[in-house]
């Protein structure tokens, strides 16, 4: 039973949706920078973004920028939580110089002493 008459026509569809428009807070994957941000503002045309653990925002194209799945959302915080504690991680994203632990185990690395 559908709860439907007989001479009734079937129910239409939902109308289809665009792509979801990202509001303040929502966390998007901005392409041009192949970084993962937090939506902190939109200010005339662009978005402002913040990396998800802080740092310096930047302006972001929102016609460009996708929302993030809740797959793609955790496995960036992971990663981000995982570069922290390797002391990878300076405020607003990955440092540019390994850190000092880093080099004595590229030393050893290289002579095959292992770890």
């Amino acid at each position: 039973m559908t709860g439907h008459d007989d001479g009734d026509a079937p129910e239409a569809p939902p109308p289809a949706t665009g792509p979801a428009v990202p509001t303040v807070g929502s966390a998007v994957r901005d392409p041009a920078r192949d970084r993962v941000g937090v939506v902190m503002a939109a200010e005339g045309p662009r978005l402002q973004l913040r990396p998800l653990g802080g740092g310096r925002e930047w302006d972001a194209d929102p016609d460009r920028v996708r929302l993030l799945t809740h797959a793609e959302l955790l496995s960036a915080r992971v990663a981000e939580v995982n570069a922290r504690s390797r002391g990878r991680l300076e405020r607003g994203g990955l440092s540019a110089t390994p850190p000092p632990h880093a080099a004595r185990f590229l030393g050893r690395r290289a002579r095959g002493d292992g770890i």
